[in-house]
């Protein structure tokens, strides 16, 4: 389980840890306006929608070990790449490379090794530890690369050159990079060729088939959409902090950083209380606790310099998105999906789960863009808001009507 979380984070850190704590810095070196970096990652999620439904059928059949190693070494090779700071069409191809690296053989994989370790009883003490120990490799690796990014720079970093900034990011990039080919390393001498997964073997469209006809995948991939576009959210909060609360690029990384730091202990708890109340029913709290932080968002008009109120606000959106993450898969062991298709439900839900990787990067940097400072962002939480609402509404009918009916 050290490895899976290990892997499980740092797979991620080269396309989305980068952008999200340095964001400020990424536009103004790439030369990337927030549209053109938010298409960028919009075709990440592409390629990665392409990639979740085969890489699934992979999971049902093929070694972890092998799957998630490849997965680490070939997405390490695309951060020597981004060293170079590549053009803006040259980042975009990054990404798309990216979409299928850290998807095809990776994800399902991770998903039904955390199934099977969880077994029967403690399916949110699984997940809840992944993402948690994830969110813990991801707060510790933010920490560390935010001070070397504070040191690179003078000590006010609004008087540094274009080539400090540069030369700083990346530093950042080979660090991230670095990381990602040590835990492929890690994977690989550590995860057992066999790990004790299933090796029931449906024929292929059997196992398609007989997922797609479970009424309780489809509620869960909404309920994973509405997830997602709020843990998308926290990737403009940097941004949010320099321009509607007047911090510099240092201090706006630094909120990012402290928001992930509320990941290990959400998404443990969560599923732990998931265990005793169910998982469904830890959702619907986390998404009233998103319905009142992106209301407040919303309807408090931010003041430089008055930032109190967002880093609480901020916290709150942390801990139930985190939560929100720490038991969205949980889910299917309470509605009963066959674990000898574990991968291939994986798959569909994540086909349409993580869909706001496609559209929530263009949608918010369009609505930034269009009302720069504040009220741009406050559209976006708007739209958050309304999504929230959306996820919210699906939880309570999963709870109630979600589960399969017998076969």
């Amino acid at each position: 389980m050290v490895t899976l979380i290990c892997a499980g984070e740092t797979i991620f850190s080269l396309p989305f840890h980068v952008a999200r704590f340095f964001r400020p810095t990424v536009l103004d070196v790439f030369g990337f306006t927030n549209l053109e970096l938010g298409s960028a990652v919009s075709l990440y999620g592409v390629l990665a929608m392409i990639a979740y439904f085969p890489g699934g059928a992979l999971a049902d059949r093929f070694s972890a070990r092998k799957l998630m190693a490849a997965s680490l070494f070939t997405s390490a090779l695309g951060g020597l790449y981004m060293a170079t700071i590549p053009g803006t069409f040259g980042m975009t191809l990054l990404f798309a490379y990216w979409g299928m690296t850290t998807i095809l053989l990776f994800w399902a994989a991770l998903i039904r090794a955390t199934r099977e370790w969880g077994g029967g009883e403690h399916q949110g003490r699984a997940f809840g530890i992944l993402d948690g120990g994830r969110g813990l490799i991801a707060a510790g690796m933010a920490s560390v690369a935010v001070y070397i990014f504070g040191v690179l720079l003078p000590e006010d970093p609004s008087t540094a050159t274009a080539l400090e900034r540069r030369d700083a990011l990346k530093s950042i990039i080979y660090l991230y990079t670095a990381a990602t080919c040590l835990v492929g390393a890690l994977v690989w001498f550590c995860v057992p060729k066999e790990e004790g997964l299933s090796r029931e073997r449906d024929r292929p469209w059997e196992g398609i088939t007989r997922v797609m006809r479970l009424r309780a995948v489809w509620m869960s991939a909404l309920v994973v959409v509405c997830a997602y576009c709020g843990y998308k959210g926290l990737d403009q909060y940097s941004l949010f902090a320099v321009q509607a609360y007047g911090m510099n690029e240092v201090e706006g990384a630094k909120v990012s950083a402290m928001v992930v730091w509320a990941r290990p202990l959400s998404a443990i708890g969560a599923g732990l209380l998931a265990d005793r109340i169910s998982a469904t029913r830890v959702s619907s709290i986390c998404f009233v606790l998103l319905l009142a932080a992106y209301s407040l968002f919303v309807f408090v008009t931010p003041t430089p310099g008055f930032v109190e109120i967002f880093y609480a606000n901020a916290l709150v959106t942390g801990v139930a998105i985190y939560g929100l993450r720490g038991v969205y898969f949980a889910i299917m062991e309470e509605t009963a999906v066959p674990a000898s298709v574990t991968g291939t439900a994986v798959g569909l839900i994540s086909l349409i789960g993580y869909t706001p990787d496609i559209f929530i990067g263009p949608l918010a940097g369009w609505l930034i863009d269009r009302s720069p400072g504040a009220t741009g962002h406050q559209h976006f939480f708007c739209v958050l808001l309304g999504i929230a609402t959306v996820g919210f509404i699906t939880v309570t009918m999963l709870r109630r009507f979600g589960k399969p009916s017998p076969q």
